[in-house]
């Protein structure tokens, strides 16, 4: 029986399992894919901290808080800010190379929706040097990983979650694990846009779904931040690290039309507007020194010529928004414990009252780190009083093993990866960044239908061995029932406010001063607000 088992291996996993495994116990990590192709390498720009004595931590929180529209518990956010240089040391500690300022300082660059420049970065591959320190330091440390292993639903006793199931990805069998307690770290679900998001193909949000099967409270599902820039018809994110460094944004006419660095709901939707009138929108890079493109944001550089051959020195790069990251998530308390006892979320799986309606750019990876640390700790004591069990067979391992072998006799009468192609399209476009009531119901019909046709999809591929049609299968099975969570809460939620932005309701309305809750009673969802704590 494991201590801790944590799903999911990117940088709030990594971290969650490195102060675990510091206090001498049983750790694992569980993952359907290596941490290095975790979304946390996709988190560019930077993390923010303050790191000089002078500076306002104040500032900070109130911008963080700010940018939440009223959404955010302020001592969660106390906390995240006041220990936000404590948690850069640490990642410096363990070998993180951060860009150096001329004064030898961790140099910082300012982002959208700040006052201040206090985004720490390691030129624009920040995401990505995280993971790999953390993931160089977890080998060294000897924790356990379980690579390739697809989380299917938590086994629950009693209210209290013991373990999980799992699909062994390399030969489609199903497994559990038993630990004294579970920590979720599966990253989000921009990824339900298919086509329309900056995200991997694997940010299918399965934590999310299997913690509201097993009776887990969702949050604030209806908020999904689209970041304003990503490369025109490749949907890849182009940082904000171009824009803080000095970027434009420019229409047809070459005319600026935005302040750059404006919260990123803001910006994109003076984007969207102009795309949507088949306006096309730029990143203006030519001003800025060649030094600045090869050393501070080279990756950018890189992506445009590799992808669309231009030299952004020279020329203008074309942009559309795209869906990026998730502010919704597993409701948390300020310990990181969701509504189900022995299990943990953090990262951004979880709706830990940090971000709100809108999420400041930089925050992410602080959030991963600075709440990873804060649940490991809380993880620990949960761990530590439970007694060591031998469990036998569970029935949740039961059904899901007949789940899988009923699914490779569904008929295929219906492809699903069309399903989900259109499923990405039609809520970008209705359930994207403005929406309406009608629009969004009709959405609604078609996910309801898709669910009862579930059934009649199946896979083509009938092997066992790296079967990831079966894979995609499931993770559709996931995507299907939060994308219902999602529009279900943008539909309940008649207000515009940070990222949920309604034509039909274009003003804040004080009554949805309040966090949408998430859950279902014998699998039948309900959503009613609550007030924030």
């Amino acid at each position: 029986m494991t201590d801790i088992l944590i799903i999911g291996s990117g940088g709030a996993g990594l971290t969650v399992a490195l102060e675990a495994k510091k206090q001498g116990l049983k750790v694992k990590v569980l993952s359907k894919n290596y941490p290095t192709f975790s979304q946390t390498c996709q988190a560019q720009g930077g993390i923010n901290a303050i790191l000089k004595e002078e500076e306002s931590i104040k500032e900070f929180i109130e911008d963080t808080y700010s940018s939440s529209k009223k959404l955010a518990n302020f001592e969660n956010i106390k906390y995240l800010c006041e220990n936000s240089k404590e948690s850069i040391l640490w990642l410096s500690s363990l070998g993180v190379p951060f860009s150096i300022d001329e004064e030898g300082n961790i140099a910082q660059r300012k982002f959208g929706g700040t006052t201040k420049k206090r985004t720490c970065y390691s030129s624009d591959y920040t995401g990505l040097k995280i993971i790999h320190t953390l993931y160089d330091t977890a080998i060294k440390e000897n924790i356990e990983f379980l690579n390739e292993y697809l989380l299917l639903n938590l086994i629950v006793e009693n209210k209290k979650v013991i373990g999980i199931t799992a699909l062994n990805i390399q030969t489609s069998e199903v497994i559990q694990e038993y630990a004294k307690c579970v920590v979720l770290a599966t990253g989000g679900y921009a990824g339900l846009y298919t086509n329309f998001t900056t995200n991997s193909y694997s940010s299918t949000g399965d934590g999310l779904s299997a913690a509201i099967r097993a009776g887990a409270k969702l949050s604030n599902i209806e908020f999904v931040q689209f970041h304003p820039t990503a490369l025109k018809s490749a949907n890849i994110l182009i940082s904000e690290s171009a824009r803080g460094e000095g970027g434009y944004l420019v229409d047809n006419e070459n005319k600026r039309f935005v302040d750059e660095l404006k919260t990123r709901d803001e910006v994109a939707r003076a984007i969207y507007e102009k795309v949507q009138n088949d306006e096309e929108v730029f990143l203006d890079l030519r001003h800025l020194d060649e030094k600045v493109l090869n050393e501070v944001i080279p990756q950018e550089k890189r992506v445009a010529k590799e992808f669309l051959n231009i030299d952004i020195k020279k020329e203008l790069l074309p942009i559309s928004p795209a869906a990026h990251y998730s502010m919704g998530g597993i409701l948390t308390n300020s310990k990181g414990e969701t509504t189900l006892s022995n299990l943990f979320a953090c990262g951004e799986c979880a709706q830990s009252g940090i971000h709100g309606a809108n999420r400041l750019g930089g925050n992410s990876l602080l959030e991963l780190i600075t709440f990873g640390r804060k649940v490991a700790k809380n993880a620990i004591e949960t761990a530590l009083k439970e007694e060591t069990k031998e469990y036998k067979t569970s029935k949740q391992y039961l059904n899901d093993k007949a789940f899988i072998k009923e699914v490779y006799n569904f008929p295929n009468r219906i492809n699903f990866y069309d399903r989900k192609e259109f499923m990405g399209k039609i809520l970008f476009k209705n359930v994207g960044i403005f929406r309406t009531d009608l629009n969004m119901k009709a959405v609604l019909s078609s996910l309801r239908q898709w669910q009862k046709e579930f059934n009649f999809m199946g896979i083509m591929d009938k092997s066992t061995y790296y079967n990831k049609n079966l894979v995609e299968f499931i993770e559709f099975g996931n995507m299907l029932e939060l994308a219902e969570v999602l529009v279900v809460s943008a539909i309940s939620r008649c207000e515009s406010r940070g990222s949920h932005y309604r034509i039909d309701y274009p003003t804040q309305n004080n009554y949805f001063e309040k966090n949408s809750i998430a859950y279902k009673i014998d699998g039948i969802l309900a959503v009613d607000f609550e007030e924030v704590k």
